[in-house]
């Protein structure tokens, strides 16, 4: 089954949980493909079929089970990584112009960058959510990797980019 005809099939009405998990994939898959400098579709691939449960052991390593995480929205997943792959300049042009001097797009650890893209494509691109859920899913997810500043510089540059994309309207 190809990416595209998984997420025909999994076509589902609409999941605020799901897509919290489809951002935290795509973020994940964007860093993937960052490292491995690869095609998307098999790292999507991967995301979708193999991802979303770890075996549990016990102290002598036996397996007891499996835990399993909650399923992303996989059209939203794939809408992401595809979008973003697709127009990386273009979001790395957006996200330069609000970093400003002291910082280059590369210049960002791997994981941040992919954060922000992530962030810039869905301010970009999906105008039928508000600019405050996407930064504070995005927030949310920064606040899962990191434990210094980079929240806040991921709230302050889509903030930024969020009034200059959407003439400063945030709902």
């Amino acid at each position: 089954m190809t990416v595209g005809e998984h997420a025909q099939r999994e076509a589902k009405p609409f999941d605020a949980k799901a897509r919290s998990a489809a951002r935290m994939a795509a973020v994940q898959s964007l860093y993937e493909l960052d490292m491995v400098e690869g095609d998307a579709d098999p790292v999507l691939r991967t995301f979708i079929e193999k991802r979303w449960t770890v075996t549990l052991e016990d102290e002598d390593g036996e397996e007891v089970g499996e835990a399993e995480f909650l399923d992303p929205d996989t059209s939203f997943l794939i809408e992401l990584v595809r979008g973003i792959t697709g127009r990386q300049g273009e979001i790395d042009e957006l996200l330069q112009g609000v970093l400003g001097d002291k910082w280059t797009v590369e210049r960002l650890e791997v994981l941040l960058r992919q954060v922000m893209r992530c962030g810039a494509f869905e301010l970009l691109t999906r105008t039928d959510i508000p600019a405050k859920v996407i930064i504070n899913e995005y927030m949310d997810i920064a606040n899962a990797f990191f434990t210094e500043g980079e929240p806040k510089m991921v709230n302050g540059v889509l903030d930024k980019l969020a009034h200059a994309l959407r003439d400063g309207k945030m709902d």
